[in-house]
């Protein structure tokens, strides 16, 4: 049976009112001349993890890049957001890729090494990439998030010399020592890699 809803106190209603009527001006928001960068990927959004769930550098200065690890999130693209955005988390990705619609988003600089892969040596020579979905249920792995995501991984085996085949675009599940299983079964590894090679 559902409960009552308590009505708010008149001390609250007077609290709303007044925090509604603080001009904009007076609220917090992004300093004056600050910069909000450009990500690397130039079809990407930049939306950056907490400084806390990477590891800064300069990649492939300090560390060679040779992989490219794709990862399912097993869980929403929103709730990854949220993940990779709380410090007291640890873990982050380069790149997150949505489901329904192939939007892509930056989270990590590909010079600085995101904490992705669960093996330290991994997380310094490969750039992560998430996708939206859950490893047993297929029907995420839409057609628009195989292209974009192609494209990305394309585009990052272009720019650091890495070859566009399964021995260097791998699955979370082939790191050592893992005990993850992304991107599962019903990822298509060859549907993947032809998408990356003809792009």
């Amino acid at each position: 049976m559902e409960r009552a809803r308590s009505r708010p106190s008149r001390r609250r209603i007077l609290q709303s009112t007044a925090l509604a009527a603080v001009p904009y001006a007076l609220l917090p928001g992004r300093r004056a001349g600050a910069h909000v960068p450009a990500p690397d990927y130039p079809l990407a959004e930049w939306r950056p993890a907490s400084t806390a769930n990477y590891t800064p550098a300069n990649r492939p200065a300090t560390h060679p890049v040779d992989r490219v690890i794709i990862h399912v999130t097993q869980t929403l693209y929103t709730r990854t957001m949220f993940v990779f955005e709380n410090p007291k988390k640890k873990v982050s990705a380069h790149y997150v890729v949505r489901s329904a619609d192939g939007h892509t988003s930056q989270c990590v600089r590909e010079p600085d090494i995101a904490w992705h892969a669960g093996d330290w040596e991994y997380n310094t020579r490969s750039i992560g990439i998430e996708h939206e979905g859950w490893v047993d249920q297929p029907g995420y792995f839409t057609d628009v998030m195989y292209e974009t995501s192609a494209r990305l991984t394309a585009a990052i085996c272009t720019k650091y010399g890495i070859p566009k085949d399964r021995e260097h675009i791998i699955g979370h599940h082939e790191v050592p020592g893992t005990d993850h299983t992304d991107p599962g079964p019903h990822w298509d590894w060859t549907r993947y890699i032809r998408l990356v090679t003809n792009v």
